[in-house]
């Protein structure tokens, strides 16, 4: 077990440079088992979630090398096995082997996938399109087993517009006999990412970034390449840090389009910022207005920003209101910054947050990985020290963060505890 032991009130200045999207790579490296060749993936993040993936994917039977933010996967001698519990259940991505195993081998064994308990997460929608495909799936106790003579290709349309599901299906579709259309599709920036690295595979893939992706099955798929974007999660939960502590402080390697949500509610709240090419450039307001957030799926506000945003709304002057719509749990963190001094009612999936209070450090818990991150947030903020346990939920996601924030002025320390 780690914590982090946070002494707040430090001004942040300098350089931050941004890793590679978690929410792309759990995807991409699945996908590899697709063929029977090498695969190369560049700007990976040194993060649990994928030293995880990579010890499935050596136990499958694949070489793997990972240096220098690049992974390289060869395929030459990987095989068909069943994905064990102790994998499946420490990480939600492991069910992309569903989609990349089901068309390749015609089947799976796996259990119902883990990571971070932020509300139900059901995979229903991948399951019934899956049994559209002709899956056969027998499930007990969490456990699945799937076979199927050979995918075909559907038409359908998603009732939620899930990026689980869309990846899934895409994953699925490649060697799928047909053609597959699915309608409502996730527009996230990560399902265009991954849908670049297919296509590098060989893959016949139109529409991804949109909510129409046509997928023509081919026969096979040779190795991939594939460059990964920068996280967008990671840049704006070190803008919200640079909107509360900055001075002339740079977060590099940025797109500003998969953030201009967040931008947008931060300019709302008084908060000054310059883009320069992939750099933004953002200093600590002063006076932050009360602002209101709600998060929806991209280009909307992002569900993964929401609890650390929840941590400035602390801050802001006046009332504002939070509402979560995609996960019901999504408001776990609200004790633990109430504890540190912050005015939060919270009620189902909407808070109210009086503002500004100042924090106090405490001892608070990470109950899930962004909600590691509003701790984080808060702790950096708050006088004195802030200790926050379970922080290997905050390691799943955020590369090197205590060396990246300490490199910039944070005073944080990352220690084991009994």
């Amino acid at each position: 077990m780690k914590k982090l032991i946070i002494h707040g009130g430090h001004e942040i200045s300098g350089h931050l440079h941004i890793s590679g999207a978690k929410n792309s790579v759990v995807s991409l490296i699945p996908a590899t088992m697709l063929n029977n060749d090498v695969n190369v993936i560049t700007n990976v993040p040194d993060i649990s979630d994928v030293r995880i993936l990579i010890e499935i994917m050596e136990a499958l039977g694949s070489k793997v090398e990972f240096k220098n933010e690049v992974l390289t996967i060869d395929n030459t001698n990987v095989r068909q096995g069943a994905i064990s519990d102790d994998y499946s259940s420490k990480l939600r991505a492991s069910y992309y082997f569903m989609g990349s195993m089901l068309a390749k081998y015609n089947n799976i064994e796996i259990s119902n996938p883990g990571g971070c308990i932020i509300g139900s997460r059901p995979i229903d929608i991948h399951l019934h399109a899956f049994k559209r495909m002709g899956v056969n799936i027998n499930e007990h106790d969490g456990h699945f087993k799937m076979t199927t003579k050979g995918l075909k290709g559907i038409r359908l349309f998603f009732d939620f517009p899930s990026v689980g599901a869309t990846a899934n299906i895409m994953i699925a579709s490649t060697l799928a006999e047909g053609t597959t259309t699915i309608l409502n599709a996730a527009k996230e920036p990560e399902i265009a990412n991954l849908a670049d690295f297919l296509i590098s595979m060989g893959a016949n893939i139109t529409g991804a970034g949109s909510d129409t992706i046509i997928i023509k099955g081919v026969k096979s798929l040779h190795g991939g390449s594939v460059k990964i974007i920068p996280d967008r999660i990671e840049a704006g939960t070190y803008a919200i840090i640079g909107a509360l502590l900055g001075k002339n402080f740079t977060i590099d390697g940025i797109v500003e389009k998969h953030i201009e949500s967040l931008l947008c509610k931060l300019e709302e709240a008084g908060v000054e910022y310059k883009i320069e090419g992939d750099s933004l450039h953002i200093n600590k307001c002063k006076k932050l207005h009360h602002v209101n957030v709600k998060t929806c799926v991209y280009p909307g506000f992002p569900t993964d920003l929401g609890q650390p945003m929840s941590a400035l709304l602390t801050q802001c002057e006046g009332e504002s209101i939070f509402e979560e719509t995609i996960y019901e749990n999504r408001l776990r963190h609200v004790p633990h910054l109430n504890a540190m001094g912050a005015n939060i009612t919270a009620f189902e999936k909407k808070a109210i947050i009086l503002g500004p209070t100042p924090l106090t450090g405490k001892s608070v818990r990470a109950t899930d990985l962004r909600a590691g991150a509003s701790m984080l947030v808060a702790g950096m903020i708050a006088s004195g020290e802030t200790n926050v346990s379970n922080v290997e939920h905050l390691l799943r996601g955020y590369e090197k963060i205590v060396e990246k924030l300490n490199k910039v002025g944070a005073d944080i320390e990352l220690v084991d505890v009994d």
